[in-house]
C-alpha cells in the first residue's frame, strides 16, 4: 500500500443514512455510516472494550453504538458514553480505536490513507466526467489491487483476452507504447495494427505523432479513465481489500444521448458491454502468481509492456517516499 493517499473505497450509493456498514479494506475491518446531515465517519471496526464488531451496532444521535455493552463512539472513534458507569461519567482517553478521514463527491467515497497531517488536498478526479451520465457496477476480483490495475495498463492483451469484443481484427502488434508521467498521473498511448509479417513494431522513441493514438489514464492511488470516444469513457476504481482480493468499481460514461429514457437504456448497454469485458480479463488475472505485484519479481517483460513498468517503478518511488 502506498500510504498518506487518498483511496476510493466505495460507492456513494452503498452507505445509507444511520446504518452502520462494515466493509475490509487496507487488510483491516472499518465500519462507517452516514448522519443525517450526510457527513461520513469511518472507524475500527472492533470494540476497545471486548472485542466485537461495531458494525453489527446501530446508530445513536451521530454515534456507533456497540452492540454488546452499549458503548457509543463518535467520527473520532473515541468512546463517549460507557453506559455502565452512567451517562455522565467520564471516559478515559485511551478508550479508543483508529479512525479514518473521509471525502465524498461525483458518486464516490474516498478514504484517506495515512497520517491526518499530511493531507494537503482533496482527492484527485476526472472532473471533466461530470458533464456526463453514467451506469456502474463493481465485481470483486481475487487479486491484490495492483494485478487488477495493471490489467488495465496491460496493452498486449486484447486480440487475446478480447477477441470476441474489444479485441476483434487480430492487431497483435503493438506500436508504442508512449508513456508519460506528470505529477501522480500516468497517460500512455498505443496502437495496435495487425502483423502481416513484414511490419516492425515501432519503438516509443520512433513516434512522432503518439498524441493521435488510443491513450488511456490512470492516477494514483486506484483510478483510471479509457478515453474510448469524445462523449464516450469508462472508469475505473480499483479498491484495496487485503493482499490477495480487491473490488473493481466499473462506470459506463456517456454524454450523446441525454434524452432521459433512451440515456438510461444507452447507460444500460453500457453497463451490460463493459460487464461482459470485464469479466473477460478478470478470468485470466485471478489466475496470475503471485496475486500481488511488485517492482522486482519472477516476471519477463516487454517493450508492450511499458505502461506496466512505469507503474510499477512510480508506485515504489511513492511507497519509499509516503511509507517512511
Amino acid at each position: 500500500m502506498i500510504y498518506n493517499q487518498w483511496y476510493v473505497v466505495l460507492d456513494s450509493k452503498e452507505l445509507k443514512k444511520n446504518k452502520p456498514l462494515k466493509i475490509k479494506r487496507f487488510s483491516e475491518n472499518l465500519v462507517l455510516w452516514r448522519n443525517d446531515d450526510g457527513s461520513i465517519s469511518c472507524i475500527h471496526d472492533q470494540c476497545c472494550h471486548r472485542g466485537a464488531s461495531l458494525s453489527c451496532g446501530k446508530i445513536v444521535d451521530g454515534k456507533v453504538e456497540c452492540p454488546f455493552h452499549g458503548f457509543l463512539y463518535d467520527k473520532s472513534g473515541k468512546v463517549t458514553t460507557i453506559p455502565a458507569n452512567g451517562k455522565n461519567a467520564s471516559v478515559p482517553e485511551s478508550m479508543k480505536v483508529k479512525y479514518y478521514k473521509t471525502y465524498e463527491n461525483y458518486g464516490l467515497i474516498w478514504v484517506w490513507y495515512g497520517a491526518e497531517e499530511k493531507i494537503t488536498a482533496e482527492p484527485f478526479f476526472f472532473t471533466e466526467l461530470k458533464d456526463f451520465s453514467y451506469s456502474s457496477f463493481k465485481d470483486h476480483w481475487g487479486v491484490h489491487y495492483s494485478r487488477s490495475i495493471e490489467n488495465q495498463l496491460d496493452v498486449v492483451h486484447l486480440p487475446f483476452v478480447h477477441k470476441t469484443t474489444i479485441g476483434k481484427g487480430n492487431k497483435t502488434l503493438v506500436n508504442g507504447p508512449v508513456v508519460e508521467r506528470e505529477g501522480e498521473m500516468i497517460t500512455f498511448y498505443v496502437n495496435n495494427v495487425v502483423d502481416d509479417g513484414h511490419t516492425k513494431p515501432l519503438k516509443p522513441e520512433e513516434i512522432k505523432d503518439y498524441k493521435d493514438f488510443f491513450y488511456l489514464k490512470f492516477h494514483y492511488p486506484n483510478i483510471w479513465q479509457n478515453f474510448i470516444a469524445d462523449k464516450v469513457r469508462a472508469f475505473a476504481a480499483f479498491v484495496p481489500v487485503d493482499e490477495e482480493n480487491s473490488i473493481v468499481y466499473i462506470r459506463f460514461y456517456q454524454k450523446f444521448i441525454k434524452i432521459p429514457v433512451l440515456k438510461q437504456i444507452v447507460n444500460y448497454f453500457g453497463k451490460v458491454s463493459s460487464i461482459i469485458i470485464l469479466r473477460q480479463d478478470k478470468r485470466i488475472v485471478i489466475t496470475q502468481i503471485p496475486k500481488k505485484s511488485t517492482l522486482r519479481m519472477d516476471e519477463k517483460l516487454i517493450i508492450g509492456d511499458k505502461p506496466i513498468i512505469e507503474y510499477r517503478k512510480h508506485r515504489e518511488e511513492l511507497m519509499a517516499e509516503n511509507n517512511k
